[in-house]
């Protein structure tokens, strides 16, 4: 077998295994978190909030498996270790700033599900001293 192809396999398995890694964190976490602005703005229906949850998890799940898998194939093989970490670094690199901008994108959805759940409610309360 061709060194170089050896050095491309190597790179696309640690390319797919962090890739994938860091989508299943970031994946559990904004599932594990975003339940309680769910719940809010469902105005405590757990049932419906529970529900939106695992569509949004499947969503974030299927967009960043696609663009992992889009981004797998490079235009260049590695010649060198070197080249392998460089490309890595590139790939995962994208992949993470991806990871981010979804992230972001699933807080200002959750917080514009939340904050309309709030319009019309009466204020909360303030705690008796």
């Amino acid at each position: 077998m061709d060194p170089n192809n050896t050095l491309t396999f190597l790179e696309y398995g640690i390319y797919f295994v962090v890739s994938l890694a860091v989508t299943i964190w970031v994946g559990r976490t904004l599932f594990r978190s975003g339940r309680p602005f769910l719940l809010e703005a469902f105005h405590g229906n757990e049932t419906m909030a529970d529900s939106v949850n695992n569509l949004l998890i499947i969503g974030f799940y299927l967009v960043n498996a696609g663009f992992m898998l889009l981004f797998l194939s490079s235009k260049e093989h590695p010649k060198t270790g070197i080249d392998v970490v460089e490309h890595l670094s590139k790939s995962v690199g994208v992949v993470v700033v991806v990871l981010g901008v979804m992230h972001f994108i699933n807080l200002i959805v959750l917080n514009a599900l939340r904050t309309g759940a709030n319009v019309g409610r009466p204020p909360a309360l303030p705690p008796k001293a």
